[in-house]
């Protein structure tokens, strides 16, 4: 039923055989010194990893969703860094501009992204609203710019992957305080160098520290009407469309770090020797695999649903919610359970498990936490809407 295609396999080979090549040499050293790869980064573009999604008219390539998670995932494998760096540039901020940007946007600042040739960011989450995005206190208020009409922007947005090297950031800021999320809140591209824009703190974090996680700043921050992406006030409803695809992304993401969490432990498994054999061969350790395999192959079913969903145009809410909710425990369960197949030599840095089990937290968090999937999950179901906002 979810049978990859020779073209799908081919890509899945070339992006594996790149992150072995170009990533895994480098892994722990950017991740003791929390160190962005940027030279790696720089290498995707012209191998069409940073607009997988965005149409070839664009400077993409024109592929679907299944091919993104593809390669998500085998970016994840070697590297979760490198995947959540691709996935919030992508199906986040060059995604948001895809969907709710006019025709004149799309052709200034998608080809630049979608080669590769900028980095990208997204800012929705605050200090104070993290889940509760109707609690936003960035503010975008109308103003006159030299050019004509314009927006005045001030506040902070927190937990911004790529914050700091992004090129331009797509902001959600309140634009009517009354409405909250129902019209009260529209989106802004904001170029890097723009008077009254900076980064701010960078986050020292467990896992993924070769990501960028950062604070954006706005203090009276002035960009024209032109750069409003969407309606005024449509930018919390684009968000959530947006999300339905970024949610896509966490599973991949989920799946990548599982997938090579399962690999190291079936090698440790096959080399490790206790008692005169293998520990492979212990029906402890075997029972451990057994459900590791059983679990990375139903997250990878539910994701290729919601990929395969997206690609054909279809609603994809729960289904993406369900993938994302259930990709990510699973690839927690599997970490964890790597570790202790590597028994005390996965506490230590020398093997991989410890990166993958330190990785793979922010999974259950991000792009919804795992309490959110279940609601967003619950609503689909039952048909009920929110209460607030």
């Amino acid at each position: 039923m979810f049978g990859l295609t020779e073209d799908q396999e081919t890509l899945r080979r070339e992006v594996r055989t790149f992150a072995e090549r170009e990533i895994a040499p480098h892994v722990m050293r950017w991740d003791e010194a929390s160190e962005f790869p940027a030279d790696a980064v720089k290498k995707l573009g012209p191998m069409g990893l940073m607009g997988v999604i965005l149409p070839e008219d664009l400077g993409g390539a024109g592929l679907g969703y299944v091919e993104y998670v593809l390669a998500i995932e085998e970016l994840s494998r070697v590297d979760g860094s490198i995947g959540i760096i691709v996935a919030a540039h992508t199906s986040l901020c060059t995604n948001h501009i895809m969907i709710a940007g006019n025709d004149e946007q799309r052709r200034r600042w998608i080809p630049k992204l979608a080669s590769g040739e900028w980095l990208g960011a997204w800012g929705l989450t605050e200090p104070g609203s993290g889940s509760d995005a109707g609690g936003a206190r960035t503010t975008a208020v109308r103003t006159t710019g030299r050019d004509g009409d314009a927006w005045e922007l001030n506040g902070s947005k927190t937990f911004i992957t790529n914050g700091r090297y992004a090129d331009l950031a797509v902001i959600l800021a309140v634009t009517d305080p009354a409405k909250g999320t129902h019209g009260g809140i529209s989106a802004f591209v904001v170029e890097r160098g723009t008077p009254g824009f900076r980064p701010g703190k960078k986050e020292n974090k467990l896992g993924l520290r070769a990501s960028d996680t950062s604070e954006l700043i706005f203090e009276g921050c002035t960009v024209p009407d032109a750069h409003r992406i969407g309606e005024v006030g449509a930018g919390f409803r684009d968000a959530m469309r947006v999300l339905d695809g970024g949610r896509i992304s966490i599973a991949a993401l989920s799946l990548g770090i599982a997938r090579g969490a399962f690999d190291a432990a079936v090698k440790y498994s096959q080399q490790r020797r206790q008692f005169g054999k293998a520990i492979a061969e212990f029906q402890a350790i075997q029972f451990k695999l057994a459900d590791m395999a059983t679990e990375l192959d139903a997250a990878w079913l539910l994701t290729m649903r919601a990929a395969r969903m997206k690609d054909a145009g279809e609603r994809v809410t729960m289904a993406s919610s369900m993938a994302k909710l259930y990709a990510s425990e699973a690839a927690c369960r599997i970490c964890d359970e790597g570790l202790q197949i590597h028994g005390g030599y996965g506490f230590i840095k020398d093997y991989p498990a410890e990166k993958f089990y330190r990785d793979v937290r922010l999974c259950t968090i991000g792009e919804g936490t795992s309490e959110i999937q279940r609601m967003v999950i619950a609503r689909e179901l039952l048909g009920s809407k929110p209460s607030r906002g």
